[in-house]
């Protein structure tokens, strides 16, 4: 979607990737290993994206494209869907206590759990 209105907007192919990837957050030299070209042609499609845009920045340009990637769409549907649950009975989560056996030693919660009955070597979670 945004890559279309880069085009549209009269950045090339190539520019309109490196204009995306940078709006996502990544660095010059990330969006260069993404797409197998150095960090200089990475600098060079910059400055191609900054005059065709008409923006001075990096953060200039990543305000440019917020809209179209989605990111207000996906803020407007995870607010619609807290205050659905915020209407709904909240469920309560519990853990289940018990015991459970590791390694053939029964690990019992709250006793000292000794491997040799309780005579003192092999003790089960006890600073291991």
């Amino acid at each position: 979607m945004l890559r279309d209105v880069l085009i549209q907007k009269g950045l090339s192919n190539r520019e309109a990737e490196v204009a995306e990837l940078v709006s996502k957050g990544l660095s010059n030299k990330e969006v260069a290993n993404q797409l197998f070209v150095t960090e200089k042609t990475v600098k060079f499609h910059l400055t191609n994206i900054y005059k065709k845009m008409n923006v001075k920045s990096r953060a200039q340009l990543i305000v440019w494209c917020l809209p179209h990637l989605g990111f207000v769409e996906s803020e407007a549907r995870i607010e619609a869907a807290a205050a659905t649950t915020a209407t709904a009975a909240p469920a309560t989560q519990t853990i289940p206590a018990g015991s459970a056996t590791v390694g053939g030693v029964n690990i019992i919660p709250g006793q000292r759990n000794d491997i040799n009955g309780g005579r003192g070597a092999g003790d089960v979670g006890m600073g291991i």
